[in-house]
């Protein structure tokens, strides 16, 4: 834990440059954003075998799991490294849910030998799982103990669910729930319904269950910036790529001063978002006592950013920015349904005045 001296470093270090440049070579060549309506037509946009290079291959899925679980014993803000990547190119696996979510809230768990086995698993690719609790659920989501779950992302992916119960966390087989396609808003990211029933595996009581629950919904939440930011970044390099070779009375009409100044100001938009996302990242990997304010600051800024930086994508395409061949519209779709993901920019508003100790928005006003 950082000391009250300490500063933070939101720089990429080496290990996390060279990270960057292997996830990004194995996305341009099996994962490449002009290729992904085309597979979500044909109704192969998830490739197992992209997740297992992912996953197992580069070690990608361990990356919080300590090397004594079978994991690679890194940060957060390696993760942060693999969701810029993602977000990017808007990849649809189970990382967040799986690798991220599931995974921290199974470390909280940490006397219970049963998690320590499934960690292994899910740090070795050999498993996936997800807490089944709706992805709108934010840090302070008090899961509901009994009945339908909806929402659940990835829980058609997932080979185990995380499943909160009266008397503590459970982990049932996919195979012995019901999972329940329901239609999302993102294709990239699926969701359904799940009811679990009476079966599985008993992981920790319900006080360690809740503790789990806030533990891997606030890593969710802190590293979903750093995948909304690789978003914003990707659609804001596009549209200067198009504007500088789209061309209008003989000028490439990125050369118009009105389309430089909104490109200008989405550059400053994204840089800021970096900075909040990389504090968040870093806030969670040195198990700051800020963190939960970071996590607040970040999603709150990175979400909207990442929406604005995808509208202007569409819109600065012109014609094809609103085609189904270009993959502008799934950007755009996950920034939205990222906005509304892990907690909505009000709920971590309202948490932020908490935590700072400022009066927050009165209802009606």
């Amino acid at each position: 834990m950082e000391g009250p001296g300490a500063m933070t470093d939101l720089l990429y270090s080496e290990a996390e440059s060279d990270l960057r440049a292997a996830v990004r070579s194995l996305l341009t060549g099996r994962a490449a954003p002009a290729e992904l309506p085309g597979r979500i037509e044909r109704d192969t946009a998830y490739d197992p075998a992209l997740w297992q290079a992912l996953a197992t291959g580069m070690g990608a899925a361990g990356l919080l799991v300590p090397e004594k679980l079978g994991g690679q014993g890194a940060t957060h803000r390696e993760a942060a490294v693999v969701l810029e990547e993602l977000g990017r190119a808007v990849t649809p696996v189970p990382y967040l849910t799986s690798s991220v979510v599931a995974t921290e809230a199974l470390l909280a768990l940490d006397a219970s030998r049963a998690a320590a086995d499934l960690l292994g698993e899910l740090a070795g690719g050999r498993r996936t799982a997800v807490l089944a609790v709706p992805l709108s659920a934010g840090p302070g989501h008090e899961p509901a103990t009994a009945g339908t779950v909806t929402g659940v992302a990835d829980a058609a992916r997932a080979d185990v669910l995380l499943v909160v119960r009266p008397d503590g966390l459970y982990a049932v087989d996919a195979a012995d729930a019901s999972i329940a396609p329901q239609t999302p808003l993102d294709l990239t990211r699926p969701l359904a319904a799940v009811t679990a029933g009476d079966a599985g595996t008993r992981l920790a009581d319900a006080g360690a269950a809740r503790a789990a629950v806030h533990r891997g919904l606030l890593a969710g939440a802190g590293l979903l910036a750093s995948e909304q930011l690789g978003l914003a970044e990707w659609c804001l390099e596009e549209t200067v790529r198009h504007t500088r070779e789209r061309h209008q009375f003989n000028r490439p009409v990125g050369s118009f001063q009105a389309l430089k100044h909104r490109m200008a100001q989405l550059w400053l938009q994204v840089v800021h978002a970096r900075a909040a996302a990389r504090n968040a990242a870093d806030a969670l990997a040195t198990g700051s006592g800020d963190a939960p304010v970071a996590v607040a600051v970040a999603q709150v800024y990175c979400s909207r950013v990442a929406v604005r930086a995808a509208e202007e994508c569409v819109q600065l395409h012109g014609g094809i920015g609103m085609t189904w061949e270009h993959p502008a519209h799934l950007h755009l779709k996950r920034a939205k349904a990222d906005q509304a993901a892990l907690g909505a920019a009000g709920q971590h508003k309202a948490a932020l005045a908490e935590l700072v100790d400022l009066p927050g928005p009165r209802a009606g006003s």
